[in-house]
């Protein structure tokens, strides 16, 4: 993930909110989501993204994802914008 210049040179929306708003917004070209975050907010992502024909990428960690997002801190998810 990290080393893939679409995700790089992409706006991002980052954190649960402003991922489930892109992707209602139909903004989202495709999620990311940490697998260790809270179930119930991986049910509800996975569900409006279906609805929404986004796709999903899955990261084993909040840890993981923040530092793919270049934040210090965990992310539980992001949203790559549509171009």
């Amino acid at each position: 993930m990290s080393g893939d210049k679409k995700w790089q040179d992409a706006q991002l929306k980052i954190g649960t909110k402003q991922t489930m708003k892109a992707v209602e917004n139909g903004q989202a070209a495709e999620v990311y989501v940490a697998e260790d975050c809270d179930k119930r907010l991986i049910t509800k992502i996975v569900s409006l993204c279906q609805k929404h024909g986004v796709d999903i990428t899955y990261v084993p960690t909040t840890r993981q994802l923040g530092e793919a997002c270049g934040i210090e801190v965990g992310a539980a998810m992001s949203a790559v914008l549509k171009s």
